[in-house]
């Protein structure tokens, strides 16, 4: 995307200071993740995601967190300009040591009903020979295991951690899930068209074992490569058009 910035109908995101720019991944879980009255969003970014669930959900308190100089200036800077500014606190820190300052067993212990992330997940690929791009899209900052754990220590006893991750990771993400304590709760495959394979997934996670874990697949794209019904009634609330 050759544009600076994103304009959705309530705010714009600005993402010329940080290496992963407004996309669909990020869009998807900000749309689908469950929230509540207090959000995480780990790794924020331009703070997209961040921005999504303030507006889906009006009386949350978003922590955003990323361990980016570039990606903080930028988040800071986006969400400063829109009316929730005052419930989103942008937070420079990597995961790891916030979990240390907050996480279960600490006695500055915070906890979370909901924490949603697009994690970094390259993690058998070369990296990008730029650093920051590098920074957000390997697993060389942060482990899945890291970033599952964290996450469930920071996690309210009912509350539910969403991620979007592509297809060919679901495996060792469940895999580290379950080592974390975390079951899943909700999954979503998606296409971008359907005749293609599954490429995402949209995957929620609880502290305990569900009774029935919500399941579907969908389809981004619909026959003439517009939106589908599914993603257009999904996101609705935020594309102009």
């Amino acid at each position: 995307m050759s544009n600076k910035y994103f304009e959705f109908k309530r705010f714009i995101v600005w993402h010329d200071e940080c290496a992963m720019k407004v996309g669909t991944d990020g869009v998807l879980l900000g749309a689908w993740a469950n929230g509540g009255k207090r959000i995480l969003d780990i790794g924020t970014g331009s703070g997209l995601i961040a921005l999504f669930m303030a507006q889906r959900y009006d009386d949350a308190e978003i922590t955003a967190i990323d361990i980016d100089d570039g990606a903080y200036r930028q988040a800071v800077r986006n969400v400063g300009n829109t009316e929730y500014a005052d419930r989103i606190n942008v937070v420079k820190a990597s995961i790891q040591d916030f979990c240390k300052a907050y996480g279960e067993g600490n006695g500055n212990g915070m906890k979370f009903d909901s924490i949603v992330c697009n994690p970094p997940f390259f993690s058998r690929s070369l990296a990008s020979p730029d650093a920051q791009r590098s920074l957000a899209r390997h697993t060389t900052a942060i482990t899945f295991s890291e970033l599952l754990k964290c996450s469930a220590s920071l996690l309210e006893d009912d509350g539910e951690c969403s991620f979007v991750i592509p297809e060919s990771a679901k495996g060792e993400f469940d895999n580290e899930a379950i080592f974390a304590g975390l079951y899943p709760s909700r999954i979503c495959l998606l296409k971008t068209v359907k005749t293609k394979s599954v490429s995402r997934c949209l995957l929620a996670y609880k502290k305990h074992v569900v009774k029935q874990i919500e399941e579907s697949c969908e389809c981004i794209n619909g026959n003439l490569n517009g939106r589908s019904e599914w993603y257009s009634n999904l996101t609705k609330d935020f594309y102009i058009k």
